[in-house]
């Protein structure tokens, strides 16, 4: 059931991609008709059609772009460390792939993502701090983990998430902060029917950044389960991985430039002291707890 699960993973991600990127244009249109009603003004729609085919454009085309440009990341050479070249491309070669360009982070803390729209602009990126601290063994299994993803087609996904939801939240801050600098003179020159849809606005506006926030987040805590296991299926030891995951989630210092927008996208989440259990709290966590992670793996048979 495991193989099946993940040699099925890649079609059903490509599916995922573009069921997301045409319920955001959906969504994106939906509110710019509320909005354009509460205004009354058909340019409002206009501009959100307008801005949800530009934001499908750019998310697919350089959202890996923006995520290194706000990680910090810069491109290093074979030359610049060895080490972690051959691990990348040995592994590469072991999955099938091909050779991720790598990037480096330099932050102490230990962590690493994967970015890029397909295979042939993938993306593996790492900081100085998770070279420093980890066994080969355990870099191989966050190597192979971020592979995993590159195979899966989850990093299309996971960066095109980034720029789709944070655009919904600019959206909605804009028409929040537009009506009350407008006084709210809109709902009295319409009526009642004025006060109505003013209100579906402000519900829109509150709730949509956080019904999309929670589809990210939900995406990201499975791909995360998912992720591991193909890693461990990769190195054919599944212990690397887990040992890897405990060092990583004790170290206390947060990643410097990590934002909420791309925790999602690490390794392990780049925020510390987020890592309680409660049913409230997980729903706002980017990965599931470490200890389901390790007990996960450790229940692997390979």
């Amino acid at each position: 059931m495991l193989m099946s699960t993940l040699y099925t993973q890649k079609d059903t991600n490509i599916r995922k991609t573009w069921i997301l990127m045409s319920l955001f244009f959906v969504l994106v249109i939906g509110v710019g008709f509320v909005f354009s009603e509460v205004y009354q003004s058909s340019g409002v729609l206009y501009v959100a059609i307008i801005f949800s085919l530009f934001m499908n454009v750019l998310s697919y085309w350089y959202s890996d772009k923006i995520v290194l440009a706000m990680s910090g990341a810069h491109a290093i050479e074979k030359s610049d460390n060895p080490e972690l070249f051959r691990t990348v491309e040995n592994l590469s070669i072991t999955a099938g792939l091909k050779m991720p360009r790598v990037y480096l982070i330099n932050d102490s803390s230990p962590n690493a993502f994967a970015t890029g729209r397909n295979e042939e602009h993938a993306v593996v990126a790492v900081t100085t701090g998770l070279l420093e601290r980890l066994t080969k063994t355990e870099l191989e299994g966050v190597v192979a983990h971020e592979l995993s993803h590159i195979g899966n087609k989850d990093i299309l996904i996971s960066t095109v998430v980034v720029v789709l939801v944070g655009f919904i939240s600019i959206l909605s801050h804009i028409f929040l902060r537009s009506h009350f600098f407008s006084g709210g003179r809109n709902d009295r020159e319409n009526g009642k029917a004025g006060a109505i849809l003013f209100i579906v606005g402000i519900v829109l506006a509150i709730l949509t950044p956080i019904a999309a926030t929670l589809i990210q987040l939900a995406i990201s805590r499975r791909r995360e389960f998912l992720a591991d296991a193909s890693g461990a299926l990769l190195t054919r030891y599944p212990e690397g991985l887990a040992t890897a995951l405990i060092k990583i989630s004790e170290y206390p210092v947060s990643v410097k430039r990590a934002q909420e927008a791309t925790a999602h996208i690490y390794f392990a989440s780049p925020f510390k002291g987020k890592e309680a259990a409660g049913w409230l709290t997980k729903l706002f966590m980017t990965h599931p707890p470490t200890p389901e992670r390790v007990a996960a793996l450790r229940n692997i048979n390979i």
